[in-house]
């Protein structure tokens, strides 16, 4: 019996899962922000799934285990938003403050700029770049003092999301392992055990790995800010940070922080940017490689792909760009995955396919 070839069976795929992505959009946007809530609790349960499997490793139950690791993430949260969080407060707000004088500085820049480069004969005419820049710093500060008794007002809501995430977070913790059983029950039992280990391996190690990267840099940066006494030390460390969350979006967020400082002292601007650099070296060349291994098994280009094109799914289905950036490169990671494992099914498959011989004719 004659079969369809293998690329024309991956090509029916594609309108099946557009169709599909199309039907799930319409419904997810009906529940927003549900969704994205559910898939952050989720993240979240896998995060603190870690240390319980760990405490479980040493002889604790399951839920006294749950209950210690829920306890000491608690208390680590209520220390940093009393400890962390008015620092981050203070520093935010002197960084508003101070945002009119270096407006300033950036527009004497631009025409020192400019007047160097007319001096020497060189083409320049920075004034549309300068009066850009000015409209639109202003515009942002504008909008940012109108929207603050909303954003105030939008805290109650926020408030109430964390508390639902939380909870939800430690419901699917308690229900981990029969909630995963459960669904697993739904695929096809050749793929079933091939699908679950590498969700596991790749969303468990991948952010538990950007976590505590995340963390080690921070700490990192924080230390060395403060030795070299940067202005806004403590904001510009955890914003360095957390942005390693995402793929390359620490090398943007050190460049922007250093271009902000370098507009009011240039030698303070390349301070940052050379102790950031230098801290953050060390933790992708001696702690990432020891701490992640090869979870993602991405080559860089593919990563560069992944991230603008999970940021407009996410968005596109109502769960937000922002949670799409951080869910891009393990789903990527773990389609690369499957599609390998299905790739080298069918060609076993092909081979094993026996060609159709001609029966032999009797005298």
């Amino acid at each position: 019996m004659n079969t369809w070839p293998a690329w024309f069976r991956i090509g029916l795929v594609l309108p099946v899962i557009g169709l599909n992505v199309f039907v799930l959009k319409r419904v997810l946007v009906q529940f927003a922000p549900f969704p994205g809530l559910f898939i952050t609790a989720a993240l979240i349960a896998f995060l603190l799934d870690i240390p319980c499997r760990w405490l479980m490793g040493r002889g604790l139950p399951r839920l006294s285990a749950i209950t210690v690791v829920c306890l000491l993430t608690a208390g680590l949260l209520g220390f940093a938003v009393v400890e962390l969080l008015p620092l981050l407060i203070v520093q935010l707000s002197q960084l508003i403050s101070a945002a009119p004088s270096l407006l300033t500085a950036a527009e004497q820049g631009i025409n020192q700029g400019q007047t160097w480069a007319i001096a020497h004969g060189l083409p320049a005419d920075f004034a549309d770049l300068s009066s850009d820049l000015v409209s639109q710093i202003s515009r942002v500060a504008t909008q940012l003092s109108q929207r603050l008794l909303s954003i105030l007002g939008a805290t109650v809501g926020t408030s109430i999301n964390i508390v639902i995430v939380l909870v939800l977070a430690v419901f699917l913790l308690v229900g981990a392992d029969s909630i995963t059983a459960g669904l697993a029950q739904w695929l096809p039992e050749r793929w079933r055990e091939l699908v679950t280990t590498t969700l596991g391996r790749t969303f468990r190690g991948y952010f538990a790995g950007q976590v505590v990267l995340a963390l080690i840099l921070s700490g990192g940066q924080l230390l060395v800010f403060t030795v070299l006494e940067i202005p806004y030390g403590v904001l510009f460390a955890v914003l360095i940070g957390f942005s390693t969350l995402i793929p390359y979006a620490s090398a943007l967020t050190i460049v922007f922080v250093s271009a902000i400082l370098g507009v009011q002292d240039l030698r303070t601007g390349l301070e940052l940017l050379a102790a950031a650099i230098a801290v953050g070296q060390i933790v992708d060349q001696v702690i990432q490689p020891r701490l992640m291994g090869s979870i993602v098994g991405l080559q860089p280009a593919w990563l560069l792909i992944a991230l603008p094109v999970g940021a407009r799914l996410a968005g596109l289905l109502g769960l937000g760009e922002l949670l799409g950036l951080l869910l891009a490169v393990p789903v990527a990671s773990c389609i690369k995955t499957l599609a390998d494992a299905a790739r080298a099914d069918l060609g076993a498959a092909d081979v094993k396919q026996p060609e159709s011989l001609p029966c032999p004719v009797e005298p």
